[in-house]
């Protein structure tokens, strides 16, 4: 196991220890996104509204937003070989990053739990064992793949990709075969209200990637095209993320009584009975296991970045790599057994909530990467509250908490719902606003700051990379 069990945490990937491709991107986002909780999250933009073609077009739209977005972050990884978050600290301090990664971890924790909510109905079904003690046993299974590490994600990665996609051709093939098509897309009657939910719910499932992204991409030589790093990324993700959504969308769509708050057995009882039922159940489960062992890495890289950044720490050992796990593990177990029961609404809250969080952060971040750093930073500064990026950078945390509030008036949730909701038909544009206000703010408070940009130890990107989303030439 000495050369599968992974030794790096928050420290730098070494020259000398990358290895991969580009494509290994594709891969893994297509397994992490051919899973369930992407089939709920399409079928949710049906069952509050919108008709299937709108719900299907939106959907795709906020894919294509939000993955750039989340692309962009990942081909940070193999220029700078760090875990996404640590780059906060060039923002935001060596211990102010502590407040976007705070709710990094409650993010992490909540997508452990509504994961194991959906995989544990399955592993409770496929060993006869129940609900709890399905949740349970998935949980534990998820943190001992996660101590692992890296190279056990990226193997994960693609066999769920690849199993994954078989069972949703063929679960496409009995839907369709069950219903049809043409009648379900008949309706074309547009709600712009409805229809910006559509394109928030996908965005958002989308940019709550962007914090741990980089995590796996920061292995790959450091000479890997940005440009092939994004391509990849993005597609895998929208692709893998696009297919589940649309599955969940038609099947709410054609079967709302049956579909909603029965999603796995609905699933399970489309592909059919005993052994076939037994296998949907073991890729429901595996889908699932895939994407909660990102979440658990990045909960567990999440928190020792936010310690080091008190404590000074750079390493692990494996009894500490554990015990960050075991706790990431047990807080998520315990938020999926206190919340099975009212999933589907609060998952869809949970959703849009975190996207007030997330967007200013990766504004924030993505602008002074690629337009004030220059795609270069100073590493070993990000372990010094005393060099270059300081402690706390009271500037860009303002600008960050300017960027949530600006979202305030315009969000909708079950919980709050802003003044200018109803004015907008009731439309959620939050996220726009949430990327918009930051990203501009910052720029113009930060483009002049050289004193925290110039001579960077991570070399710069070469000059055909500079722009991972722009055309060839």
């Amino acid at each position: 196991m000495a050369g599968v069990v992974e030794r790096r945490s928050i420290d730098v990937v070494p020259d000398e220890e990358r290895h991969g491709s580009a494509v290994s991107q594709f891969t893994l986002w297509l397994g992490a996104n051919l899973q369930i909780t992407a089939v709920i999250t399409g079928a949710l933009a049906v069952v509050f509204g919108a008709n299937a073609f709108w719900s299907l077009i939106g959907l795709l739209l906020g894919n294509l937003l939000g993955g750039a977005v989340m692309a962009l972050h990942s081909a940070q990884g193999p220029r700078l070989g760090l875990p996404q978050m640590i780059t906060s600290r060039a923002q935001f301090g060596v211990r102010g990053a502590v407040v976007p990664l705070a709710l990094v971890i409650v993010m992490y924790i909540g997508f452990f739990a509504s994961g194991s909510v959906l995989a544990g109905q399955a592993v409770g079904e496929l060993t006869h064992l129940g609900e709890t003690p399905g949740i349970v046993l998935f949980a534990a299974v998820t943190a001992v793949a996660a101590a692992v590490g890296y190279r056990l994600i990226h193997t994960l990665g693609k066999i769920a990709g690849l199993v994954c996609a078989l069972a949703f051709v063929y679960l496409g093939i009995r839907l369709l075969q069950r219903t049809d098509l043409g009648t379900l897309l008949a309706d074309h009657r547009f709600g712009l209200p409805v229809f910006l939910l559509a394109v928030s719910l996908s965005a958002s499932w989308q940019l709550a990637f962007g914090p741990y992204v980089a995590d796996y991409s920061r292995y790959l030589p450091r000479h890997t095209s940005a440009r092939a790093t994004f391509w990849w990324t993005l597609s895998g993700s929208v692709l893998g993320s696009q297919w589940s959504m649309t599955f969940g969308a038609l099947a709410a769509a054609a079967a709302p009584a049956a579909f909603v708050g029965h999603e796995v057995s609905y699933i399970v009882g489309l592909g059919g009975a005993g052994l076939i039922a037994s296998l949907l159940y073991f890729v429901i489960a595996l889908g699932k296991l895939t994407i909660n062992i990102l979440n658990t890495y990045g909960g567990f890289m999440s928190l020792v970045t936010s310690v080091s950044g008190f404590r000074g720490q750079r390493t692990l050992t494996p009894r500490g790599r554990s015990a960050y796990i075991a706790g990431i593990m047990v807080a998520g177990t315990a938020v999926a057994l206190l919340g099975k029961d009212s999933f589907l609404t609060s998952f869809k809250d949970f959703l849009l909530f975190l996207l007030t969080f997330f967007t200013p952060w990766s504004a924030v971040n993505l602008v002074d990467y690629y337009l004030i750093s220059k795609e270069r930073y100073d590493i070993p500064a990000l372990s010094d509250p005393a060099g270059r990026y300081g402690a706390w950078n009271v500037r860009a945390l303002t600008v960050y908490v300017l960027g949530v509030l600006a979202q305030l008036p315009f969000l909708a949730t079950h919980f709050y719902t802003g003044p200018l909701v109803a004015p907008l038909g009731g439309a959620d544009v939050s996220w726009l606003v949430g990327l918009a206000v930051p990203a501009v703010l910052y720029w113009l408070t930060a483009r002049r700051d050289t004193a925290r940009t110039a001579a960077p130890t991570a070399p710069a990107t070469p000059q055909e990379d500079r722009n991972p989303a722009g055309s060839g030439g």
